[in-house]
Order: C-alpha cells, then structure tokens, then sequence
C-alpha cells in the first residue's frame, strides 16, 4: 500500500475574503500560509475548527439571503455545469474518460469527446502507482469432494467503468482490476422484479450451452430487488465527504467530483439532510447538515472546494461518520459517500485498522458508500474494501454521464438498501454434474458453515440492483470435464432416486433491511430446465464474462478469441428494448473491439448504427 506522495499545494478551501473576515479578519495570504504551514506538519493544527466556525458563520449571515426554493436551487446548478452534462450524445462519447494518464502521450477515445486533458493544466508526470488487490482465479471444483459454493453477493460496478477509462486512453487493463461480477452488474439484465417488498428480490435462473465450449453448461444466477421510486424513498441524512488532498487537483479528480455530486444534490427533498467534509492535511465541516431543497447554498459550497496537501483520510472518515451520527435519522437513510481518488498517506492508513473502524460504524447504523475517480494514483483496492465494510456500494466514475448513471438515473439504489447480509449457495448434485467453477467473486467468497451463521457480514443488495453469478458446469460424460476423475474418489451414493434429475439445489440467506434474523429463500434447478440454446439475457451475460475472461487472460476460454466474444456480444445486443440499456452495450461492443486492438488482433467495425442516450 506504500505510495510516492504527489507534492503539497496551497490553500485547499475557503478562500473568499468574506468567509475570512468573519473567521476572525485574516489575509488570505496568512490564510495559505496557515494552510501550508498545517499541510507541513501532517495536519496537527486547529485548522479544522477554523473551518468549521467559518462554513457555519457564514450559514448565519447568510440566512436571510439564500431562502431559495427547490426550483431556484436546480436552475442555479444547472446553470453552473458545464454543457455536456445536458447534451446527448453517442454511447461511446456519452461515457469517454475524462483524461489520459499524465505519463502517456495523448491518443484518441474511443470515440472524441471534447473534454480537458491533464496536458491542458501542465500536470507534471507522475509515476503511475494504481492499486489494485490480487485476486486469483476461482479454481474448478469436483463436485464429488466439493459440492457445496458459497459466495457474498456482490452489486458494486466500479472495475467496469474503470476498465472503460483504461481501454478508452489505450492502456490494458491489469488483471487483478478485471472483476468480473461488477461487469456482470453494471448492466440491466431485464429481469423482472418481485411483485412487492414483502420478498426484497425475485430469483431467476437459466441453464443453456456455453458459448465457448458446448460440451458444457453455464448456470446463471440473477436476483432482481424490488424498485422503489425516487420520491417513494426514506429521508435520507447524507454527509460527502470529499478528498480534496493534492492528487485530487486534476481535471478528472476533484472537478468530476463536483460535477458528480451535483447530480445527487439535484434529486433531494426538503426532508433530507446534506452535510460536508473534506480532507487533506487535515479534516473540517465546510457544510453542516442542511436541507435538501437549499441547493443554492450546498453548491456554494462545493463550489469553494480546492485541492493541496497531503492526505489524511482516516481523519476525515471518523469526522463524516461524528457529523452523520448527530445527524441521524431514525428510520432513514443514513450515509457517507467517500469522493476520492483512495491516496491515503498521512493518518491513519493501515487498511485493516480503516476497515476495523468501519465495520464498527455500520454496526450502529452508518453506511458507507465509495466513488472512486481519477489515475495514476488511484487505490481501487482501498475504496472497493472501504465499501463492502461499510455496507456500501462501490463505483467509479470516468465521465460525466457515469456520474449520472449512478447518482441520478440508480440513485434509489445507491442510497437505499432493501435487504442485508445476502449470501448465495448452490449445492451441485453429483449424481448430475461432475465439475463446476464460478466465474468471478473471488474476494466474495464463504466458508459452507457461513451461510447459516447470521453474524457473518455479506453484501447488501439496494432498490432495483441486478445481481449475477455465473457457474460453468460439465455434467457427468458430457466430455466437458476439465480433469480425470481421481482413481480412489468415492461415487456418489445413489439413495434417492426421486433427486437424480436435481442438477443444483440454490439456496440465498438475506435479512431484512431493518435486521432481524435471516430468510431463506431455495430454488431447485433440473436437468430437464436446461435450454438448447442460451436466452438472450444469458447470451449477454455469457458475452459480458468473456470479455472479462480475454482481459484477465482468456485461460478460462480455451481457444477463444477476441472476434468470437465480440460476436456472442453483437448477437446479444438486441436483447434490451431501452435505448439507455443499448446504448450502454453497443458502447461494451466498441470497447471489445478497442481492446482487441490492444492485443494486436483486427476485429470487424460497427455495423449497427450508434443510440443517443436520452437525457
């Protein structure tokens, strides 16, 4: 986790010469140099409170002033982002990264978009020091000595649109940042939800022919959880709180993460709460909790944000988590949204003692949720940890448009959490199926005796989030097994002669998202459920985990090449009628062919005309 820390600069917030007058009448030249001066000592200063009196000040004097109504505050936000964010444009440019690395030499997007680069602000090169956490490969099973798979679920989407800000600007991606469950939901399966919310989600499975290898078959395991309107949500009690250290100063950092919070300031109501704190050499309130409908004074706020210093994040987070416990809503949403680019170097930043500390945070009813931004420095494995901890989700945010995706259109989801602590296990029958492997969630997985054990934590799945899961499997002679069977191995007993059909047994654990005691939900999946050939939602999942397997190596795909996913994904592309959700893939297809070009393999053009995403 050891990095080179990128260079300290002047004063980071709160610059007006009104906001110092009522700090107690200093310069701002003696305010930088305070700001300096605290930086250079790793943040033992009083700054924060100095801060604090100020951002809370100028509430008082200003309050007669910035009554603006819901409308008013929207126009003035609107008013301020730049022109893209209220343009459409084609799938490809709609989610474009916002710079190359400052390391590279410029090259084209996938397709231009007209965006600052980091070479614009003559951002020195800095060695590239992204972190990502290993994680190899699951290994294939023999279902004769280990029948049982166990997994929490997953509905972070964060390594897809960082794979799309890698590919975008010419770079392969590293394997260990290919995961490849966020890829799988990072897209709108179709899939139906449950009727109401006395069952959270609704189950849904399909067992069809692998494209790669039609000797075997692929099980698809997909919970859809129940949507919830945005103006039917909770009152929700929400701290930003905002890295604004030094690394954060470039184009695609601290600005994208105005413009991103922007989006959620946009969709609040009166009843909610937004308070906010930043970090770098030290923490402070620049925002106290204020109500939704006061945007104007909430994007002044963000407005005044500027990045310098070091980074102290372990200060900052139990500053957000002191301000959300105050604030705290009973029966609410009650959140922190971590912005930052995860270059924890000043504080505490051992990873354990962090995730020590917000677990314990989430035990009293505080969540946290990640957005990753940036490059070159980007600690992918610090912020995606930070949120399974923290009973949060994790993305990543390269665009505009990214931002809102996840903090507009799947706000709902973001913020509320519909079930607690679901974890997944398929029992495979071994009178039937002779091997398996799950593709992806190697850093999800449980021990068997975890399932049933309530005080283990899983993941939490929010309104109308798509989860899946993917097993490979070779029933037995298919001929599609991976090794030899052992010599000594014990045969299945063949007792029950009423479960020979039975392929796998599914079985999910969740609990309510007020607490309580866990359900179980089971589903049984038949030999005679297996399709000839795959549903075109099982051809797109199947699509997507290719791609996923051809970055991280194509081991898993045996011969298969970058022209064959790119036609299993072209087949597929249909499948949804949303023109956001097409877009959205035909925007997969032109990245499958950029990272062919990547590897040196000639794929065909677009074909298929390209779908504006509707505003």
């Amino acid at each position: 986790m050891r990095r080179t820390p990128r260079p300290a600069t002047p004063s980071f917030l709160l610059t007006s010469a009104v906001l110092m007058a009522l700090a107690g009448c200093q310069s701002g030249g003696e305010s930088q140099d305070t700001s300096r001066r605290a930086m250079d000592h790793g943040g033992e200063t009083h700054a924060p409170a100095r801060v604090r009196h100020e951002a809370v000040a100028t509430s008082e004097v200003a309050a007669a002033s910035r009554r603006n109504d819901a409308t008013e505050g929207d126009a003035r936000l609107r008013a301020s982002a730049p022109a893209e964010m209220d343009t459409a444009a084609a799938p490809a440019a709609a989610f474009a990264p916002m710079a190359p690395p400052p390391s590279a030499p410029p090259p084209q997007p996938i397709v231009a978009q007209a965006q600052a680069t980091v070479t614009d602000l003559d951002v020195a090169q800095q060695p590239n020091t992204e972190n990502y956490a290993e994680h190899p490969a699951n290994p294939v099973q023999r279902v004769a000595e280990q029948p049982v798979s166990t997994f929490s679920i997953d509905v972070d989407t964060g390594s897809y649109s960082n794979l799309r800000r890698m590919i975008g600007w010419g770079q392969r991606p590293p394997r260990d940042a290919v995961r490849i469950e966020e890829m799988l939901n990072y897209f709108d399966q179709g899939d139906a939800p449950p009727a109401s919310r006395a069952q959270p989600f609704a189950v849904h499975t399909e067992l069809a022919p692998a494209p790669w290898n039609a000797r075997r078959l692929l099980l698809r395991v997909a919970l859809k959880a129940y949507e919830v309107p945005a103006d039917q949500l909770p009152a929700s009690n929400l701290v930003f709180l905002v890295d604004t250290s030094g690394s954060m100063q470039e184009p695609d950092k601290l600005p994208l993460v105005k413009q991103a919070l922007r989006e959620l300031v946009l969709q609040m109501r009166p009843q909610d709460r937004i308070a906010l704190v930043v970090y770098a050499g030290s923490a402070g309130l620049v925002l106290p909790p204020t109500p939704g409908n006061e945007k104007a004074l909430i994007l002044d706020a963000l407005d005044r944000l500027e990045a310098g210093g070091s980074t102290n994040g372990g200060a900052g987070i139990e500053l957000a988590y002191r301000v959300a416990r105050d604030a705290r809503i009973d029966g609410g949403v009650n959140r922190v949204i971590l912005a930052t680019d995860g270059d924890f170097n000043v504080g505490t930043i051992d990873p354990t003692a962090l995730q020590t500390y917000v677990a314990e945070q989430r035990r009293h009813g505080i969540a946290l949720s990640t957005l990753g931004f940036g490059q070159g420095n980007y600690n992918d494995a610090m912020a995606e940890q930070l949120a399974d901890v923290g009973d949060g989700n994790h993305a990543y945010i390269d665009s505009p448009r990214e931002a809102r995706k996840v903090l507009r259109d799947e706000m709902a989801g973001t913020l509320l959490t519909v079930a607690k602590d679901v974890k997944i296990q398929v029992e495979f029958n071994p009178m039937q199926v002779a091997e398996y492997r799950l593709i992806g969630y190697e850093n999800r997985q449980l021990r068997r005796e975890d399932f049933a054990n309530d005080a283990v934590d899983a993941g939490e799945i929010g309104a109308g989030h798509d989860v899946t899961a993917l097993y490979e499997i070779a029933l037995n002679g298919s001929g599609g097994e991976w090794n030899a069977p052992l010599k000594y191995a014990a045969t299945a007993p063949a007792t029950d002669r009423g479960r020979a059909s039975d392929v796998a047994t599914v079985r999910l654990r969740y609990k309510a998202a007020d607490g309580g005691a866990s359900r179980l939900v089971e589903e049984t999946v038949h030999r005679s459920d297996a399709r000839s050939t795959p549903s075109p939602t099982l051809q797109w999942s199947a699509a997507v985990a290719a791609f996923g397997e051809r970055l991280r190596g194509g081991e898993a795909l045996g011969g298969a090449d970058w022209p064959e996913v790119l036609r299993w994904a072209d087949r597929a592309f249909d499948a949804t009628p949303a023109a956001r959700d097409r877009a959205i893939r035909r925007e997969m297809l032109d990245l499958v062919r950029a990272a062919a070009r990547l590897d040196g393999t000639t794929v065909p053009e677009a074909t298929t005309p390209a779908v504006a995403i509707a505003e």
